[in-house]
């Protein structure tokens, strides 16, 4: 294999899973336990992902055969979505939420129950029926836990995984030509070496770009890297424009939102103004009665995200007020406190007791329902096909399950289900020709390696200013002067920035923010070319 110089060879691989969220464990633990020979490179360590942050559940249909109950998820999932949902896509997957979570609890992943045998299901904003498995408040980190161990124990049998490792690109097969695929990726050592690692299937499992706002629920390691590398290679890039705001993040002075999960909305948590609490407090009642949200919805509180968090940004604009307020002090204190424990503990260090006072919260940006554009088996597409040896799985890709709008805990259940036919498919294709597949003239990557992750004052104040276009123009309500204002204002930092990326020797911190440049583009392109307001997506000017 020719290589530049300063650059290494990784010893070949037969997978190589780029990040280590649900989707990104669940498939290679699946092709390694299939005999392939699997890489996972993850850019932190290997729990720091969207999914431990996730405190929901999953949504899914247990009971085999309950077809009224399946239809229900799938008509909820559908009307969720604005019409944009492709329904095969819908179907298959609601049906496949039994087998999929039966896998997960082989995994060891342990959701609540009521009864021996019998799960304990909530329900969230937009769904009509109690169909969330959930881990008390924490089961994100519930399923990383399960799966995490998993890999560490199999990492001790020939698994490799790589902790701090920064992916920095795609390596077509062709350089000219994106319809002959992907061959490997080039990546960053903790050190700033870069290797070189062939593969036989790359799978992107990078999750979403929360860190394009100010205000994100995402950790920090949510910087779009698979979308801006996808992209780069040629990969067809969808529905950009539906970037979903949860409507409870809580209101406090911290460097990243805690998100308040819709199943305390479900438990019976109330959404009001502060004057509307004031009131309700004053003169008794049905805390529902009180609530604004019954001006913009039947459902109230426990309409879908899109409604919900767009009814609020409305209140607190006419209000000027900082934050709405949950409120819960109309429910059973201990039950509340016993089902919320992780809330309780957080609220807990700002004062707050879960119950008897109100807790502050405003929408903030939550998930990426677009991304990359992939078939039923998770195959990276492009304007004339499959884009061979790339797959995306997670939160990075664009199945056609969200629509425009995703349904509350569908996420995970999607992550678990493309995992799962992604590996069913790499290991279908799987021969042992991959072991011999190599890159006969890869593009030259640069001459010198990069700068490990360090705080670089200018890239600090340069993304700052690039999430804060993104929050002030192209945030829960758009317009067309705004995005275009945006656009101009992105040029204006890009040209500033990536003359660094050309000239210079960048940090981590510089390919995260050239990526985020790249999608926050694709985020304005799409918003500009949608020209209907539907699900996540409202500019003023369409009304």
């Amino acid at each position: 294999m020719r290589i530049r110089k300063g650059s290494r060879n990784l010893p070949v691989t037969d997978v190589a899973v780029i990040g280590s969220g649900i989707a990104g464990l669940f498939l290679a633990l699946r092709c390694f336990r299939e005999g392939l020979d699997v890489t996972i490179v993850t850019k932190k360590a290997i729990s720091t992902s969207s999914t431990n942050w996730a405190q929901g559940g999953i949504a899914g249909v247990i009971e085999i055969g309950d077809e009224q109950a399946l239809e229900s998820h799938v008509q909820d999932t559908l009307a969720s979505g604005g019409g944009l949902c492709d329904e095969e896509v819908v179907r298959s997957v609601v049906n496949e939420a039994a087998d999929r979570i039966s896998d997960l609890v082989e995994h060891g992943v342990q959701f609540d129950t009521i009864s021996e045998g019998k799960y304990h299901l909530a329900r969230e904003g937009g769904h009509s029926d109690s169909r969330i498995l959930h881990s008390k408040d924490r089961t994100g980190a519930e399923i990383e836990r399960a799966l995490v161990g998993n890999a560490s124990d199999e990492e001790e049998t020939g698994l490799r995984i790589l902790e701090n490792w920064m992916v920095l690109d795609l390596i077509r097969t062709n350089h000219d030509d994106p319809s002959l695929g992907i061959s490997g990726i080039w990546t960053m050592a903790p050190n700033g070496t870069v290797y070189t690692l062939t593969a036989g299937a790359v799978v992107l499992a990078t999750g979403g770009a929360g860190m394009l706002h100010l205000a994100t629920t995402n950790p920090a390691v949510a910087t779009g890297d698979g979308v801006a590398m996808a992209h780069r290679a040629g990969a067809e890039i969808s529905d950009m424009e539906f970037i979903q705001f949860h409507p409870t993040a809580l209101a406090v002075d911290s460097n990243i939102p805690f998100l308040i999960t819709e199943a305390m909305r479900g438990f019976g948590a109330v959404l009001m103004t502060k004057s509307e609490h004031a009131n309700w407090r004053s003169e008794g009642g049905k805390a529902e009665d009180f609530s604004y949200m019954s001006k913009y919805s039947d459902k109230a509180s426990l309409d879908t995200r899109d409604i919900v968090a767009r009814a609020t940004d409305t209140e607190l604009m006419m209000s000027n007020e900082e934050n709405v307020l949950l409120v819960t002090e109309h429910l059973n204190i201990s039950e509340l406190q016993e089902s919320f424990p992780t809330i309780t503990t957080r609220l807990s260090q700002y004062g707050i007791n879960l119950g008897p006072d109100p807790i502050p919260v405003r929408p903030a940006s939550h998930y990426l329902v677009g991304g990359v554009k992939v078939d039923r088996y998770g195959r990276a597409m492009t304007g004339g096909g499959e884009m061979p040896g790339l797959y995306a799985i997670g939160e990075v890709a664009r199945t056609g399950l969200h629509g425009a709008n995703r349904l509350a805990s569908n996420s995970l259940l999607e992550a678990v289900v493309y995992s799962e036919r992604a590996a069913k498919k790499i290991i279908e294709d799987y021969s042992e020709e991959t072991k011999d597949h190599v890159i006969t003239n890869p593009p030259n990557w640069r001459d010198d390696d990069l700068e490990p992750f360090i705080e670089q004052e200018s890239m600090k104040e340069n993304l700052l200013q690039l999430r804060k276009i993104m929050t002030d123009y192209v945030g829960l309500v758009k317009s067309d002067d705004r995005l275009h204002a945006a656009l101009g204002k992105l040029k204006i930092l890009r040209d500033r920035v990536l003359p660094v990326w050309h000239t210079k020797k960048p940090s981590q911190a510089m390919v995260e923010l050239r990526n985020l440049l790249i999608c926050a583009e694709l985020v304005i392109r799409s918003s500009l070319k949608r020209r209907e307001n539907v699900g996540l997506h409202y500019n003023v000017d369409l009304e």
